[in-house]
């Protein structure tokens, strides 16, 4: 099944004009080619901070970039964002070290997989929790605390509120896939939110 194609709201930089605007901005090059950032470089400042947040978040994370990618694709289920969902799949798989059962579990019930320890749990939990109430209970967070440790714990929460905004990006400017890019990994199944 194939999600019906929305019209982006706002036209992507070309190609050239993306290159340009990440060299000016001291941004990675290979962002001009992410079409969020295409997007998005129509405010620059807001590009290179959202590009900045990322990487702060990609490149030394503490509590990993397994679980990172976990949340993530969690969000990107959960808010019925094709945008992230597809950005993450294969990264997730080819240089984080998840497993395709891990992700699949992703997409409905986790909590009955067997293929998470108690600290992936603890992070799922919070991501649910501050997606469904924008809060942790203090159990969820003492787990992830003790779990974790203090800064990885900080991390997680600033993870997924970061990626639940690129989440809400994708979806409000209706960012379309990448030419060539197929939606809905691994087999095009989208879920209810979409």
């Amino acid at each position: 099944m194939k999600a019906l194609e929305a019209t982006p709201r706002i036209e992507l930089f070309s190609p050239e004009a993306a290159l340009a605007e990440v060299r000016e901005l001291g941004m990675h090059e290979p962002q001009a080619r992410l079409n969020i950032f295409r997007m998005l470089f129509h405010r620059p400042r807001t590009a290179k901070a959202i590009s900045d947040l990322l990487l702060s978040l990609l490149m030394d994370s503490e509590i990993g970039h397994r679980r990172r990618e976990l949340i993530i694709l969690r969000i990107g289920w959960m808010t019925g964002s094709e945008y992230e969902w597809t950005q993450h799949w294969g990264l997730a798989l080819s240089l984080f070290g998840c497993k395709e059962a891990e992700l699949l579990a992703l997409r409905g019930d986790w909590s009955h997989a067997d293929c998470f320890d108690a600290v992936d749990r603890a992070v799922l939990t919070a991501t649910d929790e501050l997606l469904d109430t924008g809060d942790l209970c203090d159990e969820t967070w003492r787990s992830c605390f003790e779990g974790l440790g203090r800064d990885a714990a900080i991390e997680m929460v600033a993870a997924i509120a970061t990626w639940l905004l690129v989440s809400k990006l994708a979806r409000g400017l209706r960012v379309p896939l990448e030419e060539g890019v197929e939606g809905w990994p691994p087999d095009g199944k989208i879920p209810p939110a979409a």
